[in-house]
């Protein structure tokens, strides 16, 4: 497998990860964990674009 479509697959799973956990966050009144959510989903973002400018680079 390629390295962009890994960073891409990995930054998904963080993303989907983040959602979840700022969900819980919210529906528990956890503000350190709503934040911990928010995190995780903007490192999934900034990874998937990682892999999504090491794709247009790889051609």
């Amino acid at each position: 497998m390629k390295s962009s479509t890994k960073d891409q697959i990995e930054g998904n799973l963080h993303e989907l990860k983040g959602k979840v956990k700022e969900k819980a966050g919210q529906v528990t009144n956890n503000p350190k964990l709503t934040t911990d959510g928010q995190t995780e989903n903007l490192a999934g973002k900034i990874q998937k674009k990682v892999g999504q400018v090491e794709r247009v680079i790889e051609k």
